[in-house]
């Protein structure tokens, strides 16, 4: 038994956490689903070592529901149906690392092309797999700039590609086009390639776009990483990465100690997340899916259409959440948790999101710059 101080301790975080989470729009993660039910669960120690679809000798795991959740993804972005593979990992950092690293074991004289908009763990990604690499300028709006890619393969044409391509940069959302990315590819006959797309906040639901970007296996993706906590709101980080099998079996080792197959990046992996995302799936239905979705879009075109008829001069790239805007005074950044960079700002409009939050949002910054309201 916690002690009384202790027992007000947890009674203030909670108050605390409740307060903050309502006045948070600078980062990708979604507060409108319920997770409680799953509560029981947190009474064993649910370990998914291992590859998911082999048996394990330890029996306390979510296999069975990590395969339903990874097969969903598996349609939601076009994987070929006789050749993936997939799990559910601690997030879209270790998605693109599995990407990465089977790009290094498929090309291993490759050299990875990635934009400067990329996020910032794709270096230390690099670092971590000792893989060559060359920075590719981004256009205004953040996606990559194709021109410049197409100069840079010329010159080392010599080397396979490994294009580290964004569905959605982390400040403004930009969604780098694998189908331009391919026919450069293409046009300059390098069929020896590998493609990886990090999909962390976008994947959750560039599939119910229209039109749809081009992003996915059917695209030209060779690997493609999503976040479990951002769109689909799980309460703990997690993500899902999916590859294409033959690439993954290269790499596939058996470990007696388990009974199974050592085809993750990490041994022990958390047998929770799986029943989270799969809960989520299962309770919603694509139909609401789908209905979230445009919520956030709508939210989205509402924030940018105020934000710019107050004078803030907002941009959003075309079908995202995401609205960019010069950065305000910092206690307003600190009070409403905006993420900033150079200089800009930006509201990630995701399901939970309000009118009357955005409203909010901008009466404060109009305070804060001596505007009328």
């Amino acid at each position: 038994m916690l002690s009384p101080a202790d027992e007000k301790k947890l009674e203030n975080f909670l108050e605390y956490v409740k307060d903050n989470a309502t006045v948070e729009l600078g980062y990708p993660v979604a507060f409108d689903l319920d997770y409680r039910s799953l509560a029981p669960f947190l009474a064993y120690n649910l370990n998914n070592i291992g590859d998911p679809f082999k048996p394990c000798s330890y029996k306390l795991n979510s296999h069975k529901f990590e395969r339903e959740v990874v097969s969903f993804f598996a349609e939601m972005t076009r994987a070929p149906q006789d050749d993936w593979w997939g799990y559910v990992t601690n997030g879209s950092t270790e998605g693109n690392l599995y990407g990465l690293y089977l790009a290094r074991e498929s090309l291993p004289d490759g050299i990875v092309y990635f934009s400067q908009d990329s996020h910032y763990s794709v270096r230390k990604n690099l670092h971590f797999l000792n893989m060559r690499h060359i920075m590719i300028r981004s256009q205004a709006n953040g996606e990559i700039d194709y021109d410049d890619l197409r100069e840079s393969l010329k010159i080392r044409r010599d080397a396979p590609p490994i294009i580290f391509a964004n569905i959605g940069t982390t400040m403004k959302e930009a969604r780098d086009d694998i189908g331009t990315i391919c026919q450069i590819l293409d046009d300059l006959a390098l069929n020896r390639r590998y493609i990886h797309s990090d999909a962390a906040l976008c994947g959750g639901y560039a599939a119910f776009l229209d039109p749809r970007p081009s992003w996915d296996f059917e695209d030209g993706a060779d690997s493609i990483a999503i976040s479990g906590h951002k769109f689909f709101g799980a309460p703990v980080p997690c993500g899902i990465v999916l590859a294409r099998r033959g690439n993954v079996e290269r790499i596939a080792r058996a470990v007696a100690y388990i009974g199974s197959f050592d085809t993750t990046i990490t041994g022990s992996r958390n047998g929770i997340s799986p029943l989270m995302l799969w809960y989520t799936i299962r309770s919603l239905g694509l139909k609401e899916h789908k209905a979230r979705v445009e919520r956030a879009l709508e939210i989205a075109a509402y924030a940018e259409t105020n934000f710019n008829l107050a004078g803030l001069d907002a941009q959003r790239n075309p079908q995202a959440l995401t609205v960019v805007f010069p950065s305000p005074p910092k206690h307003v950044c600190d009070k409403w948790q905006l993420a900033s960079s150079d200089g800009i700002s930006h509201v990630i409009c995701m399901p939970h999101v309000t009118r009357q939050q955005i409203d909010e949002l901008l009466t404060d910054i109009r305070q804060a710059i001596g505007e009328p309201t």
